[in-house]
């Protein structure tokens, strides 16, 4: 059974009326972690696993919403006063429809089904798709034709506001913005995105540590805070600078002095992250899939060492990956605390290095890593099919 006829059915089950269909794509980040939230430059690629929605519109402004995932099902009147996040998944969904409004776009009422093939918790914006393709849903159902750069921004509003995760826009704008067979180099402070070509020689492989973190629980804000803290403590030598985007390496060596031993290593991994993500967007168009590996796995120790977001299991998987055939570079990708390692791989090794790895992982922690190789995908819209 196809999935736009299991949405539909499903659908039919529950709620009254025709549902369209939409979709939208988790991600994996190639490289440049944390650096969205610091007005820095990332390399994201949208996936096949995706959250897809069948939704109808109403004629009140009631939403309620059912996940097949989790089997649970909610509602909130666009119309009340009270509104507030409950704590929950619900959050994702219902935020991105109280920012909507707030920016002054009216909604229509809807029921909506959803259902998603991105793992939760692994690093690869589960919560992202979730609340793009809520956001595509409400605003077409409504009448309203989608800018995805205006979605994006909408979605990573209620992330922040409403769900209470100080993230950046990475997730939501490779969400919305994806473009197939293509990495996007964003600009995180200018929106400008430049596509990558992925070179056919090489294929982009997750593995999953099967390790799961909750960023929400406030290491992820800590990390933000010692960004902020940064930019604070330099602006006396460095003038208006508003983020660590603006800090070259020479200027955050020549000013260390002026930072707690931690907020430095907090910084230097963002000012040396940003500079290996222009770095890889420049030998990706040449086709030097060595120096992009070795980027990568320069990225890797960053996090591990200086931002210090990795864990035994990421690591041990990353140390399998990048001793494998065929390798060019591995590292963590996602928010970090666990989740996925991702790696660029031969394509004519690619199944050796799945069986491998997965055998060496198991051996070493006893967790059996789902690992797949994935081409980018296109970004949110319709459900065809």
């Amino acid at each position: 059974m196809s999935d736009t006829v299991f949405l539909r059915e499903a659908f039919a089950e529950r709620f009254d009326g025709t549902p369209q269909l939409f979709r939208a794509p988790g991600r994996v980040n190639l490289i440049g972690e944390h650096t969205d939230y610091n007005d820095g430059f990332v390399m994201p690629a949208a996936l096949e696993f995706e959250a897809q929605a069948a939704a109808a519109a109403r004629d009140d402004r009631i939403v309620r919403i059912h996940s097949l995932n989790n089997g649970k099902s909610a509602e909130i009147d666009l119309d009340s006063e009270a509104n507030a996040p409950r704590g929950d998944w619900t959050d994702y969904a219902f935020g991105v429809a109280v920012m909507i409004e707030k920016a002054g776009t009216t909604l229509k009422g809807a029921d909506i089904l959803v259902s998603s093939s991105v793992p939760v918790g692994s690093g690869l914006s589960s919560s992202a798709a979730l609340e793009v393709v809520v956001g595509y849903a409400l605003l077409s159902l409504s009448g309203h034709e989608v800018d995805t750069v205006a979605l994006a921004k909408l979605c990573q509003k209620a992330e922040n506001e409403y769900v209470g995760m100080r993230c950046g826009i990475m997730d939501q704008f490779i969400s919305s913005n994806g473009v197939h067979d293509h990495a996007l180099m964003i600009d995180c402070r200018t929106l400008e995105r430049t596509p990558v070509p992925i070179d056919p020689r090489a294929r982009i492989v997750v593995a999953n540590s099967m390790v799961h973190h909750a960023l929400a629980d406030g290491e992820y804000n800590k990390r933000r805070n010692s960004c902020e803290e940064g930019v604070r403590l330099l602006q006396p030598a460095l003038g208006e600078i508003t983020a660590l985007r603006d800090v070259s390496f020479d200027a955050l060596e020549e000013n260390r002095d002026f930072l707690p031993e931690l907020t430095y290593r907090r910084c230097r991994h963002i000012v040396t992250e940003n500079e290996r993500v222009l770095a890889a967007a420049d030998v990706l168009e040449r086709g030097d899939l060595e120096a992009f590996g070795q980027l990568m796995n320069a990225s890797h120790a960053s996090m591990r060492d200086d931002y210090e977001i990795s864990c035994a299991e990421v690591d041990t998987l990353v140390e399998i990956a990048q001793s494998q055939p065929g390798v060019f570079g591995a590292r963590m990708t996602g928010g970090g605390f666990g989740g996925c390692v991702v790696s660029l791989v031969a394509a004519e090794a690619v199944d050796d290095f799945v069986e491998s790895v997965r055998a060496a992982y198991s051996e070493a922690t006893g967790h059996t890593s789902d690992i797949f190789a994935c081409a980018p995908q296109d970004g949110a819209g319709p459900l065809v099919g």
